[in-house]
């Protein structure tokens, strides 16, 4: 039987994921103002926020809607991004692993690999889903060389899908892992992180 995911505490060797509240939205805010975070991201309308009350309003969502997630340096405990799972299907055992965010400081480590795993592990193990889509915009190539080296399978693009904040629509790329691929999946995002099981990020 498939269950929503909880807001259940997911730890890795250097991050830990909790329940986003409002009270995160100062450090939030702070980890991502920078614009490169925003250049693709359609979450919000206005584009990047003003400060962390905009942020708030716009961006820490109802539980019922995404189960949401701030991400934490495990060893210095500072906000490096967020992430959510959502479009939660519980008949059709599938869901979205999506709206993640990351600090610029976080990219090209083992931040974001680290983030999905335990996100993965938690929706095919402990929730029991079949099927996990992630997307990204069609001009992120930074992020979509990311999803496949997780080893997800590119599905294909959906065409004029989301309005960007400059007015223009995005082409989605769509990718997705399913249950009986997971096992191979963990244990290549298992390898991949091995090298650097020492390393924490400090935050």
């Amino acid at each position: 039987m498939t269950m929503r995911p909880d807001h259940r505490e997911l730890v890795g060797e250097t991050v830990r994921l909790t329940a986003t509240t409002p009270a995160d939205a100062p450090e939030l805010f702070a980890a991502m103002d920078d614009p490169r975070v925003w250049e693709v991201n359609p979450s919000v309308a206005a584009g990047r926020p003003r400060d962390a009350e905009e942020y708030a309003r716009e961006l820490i969502w109802d539980p019922a809607v995404k189960v949401q997630y701030t991400i934490r340096g495990l060893a210095g405990g500072a906000v490096v991004g967020t992430t959510s799972i959502m479009d939660i299907d519980l008949h059709n055992e599938k869901a979205h692993i999506g709206s993640t965010m990351l600090s610029p400081s976080t990219w090209g480590t083992r931040v974001n690999p680290e983030v999905k795993y335990l996100l993965l592990r938690h929706v095919f193990e402990d929730c029991g889903f079949g099927r996990i889509k992630i997307q990204t915009d069609a001009n992120n190539e930074r992020s979509q060389a990311a999803i496949a080296k997780l080893g997800a399978v590119r599905e294909g693009v959906i065409r004029r899908d989301l309005r960007r904040h400059d007015g223009t629509f995005r082409d989605t790329v769509v990718f997705s892992i399913l249950r009986s691929e997971w096992p191979a999946v963990r244990e290549g995002i298992r390898a991949r992180l091995a090298p650097a099981a020492g390393t924490r990020h400090e935050g």
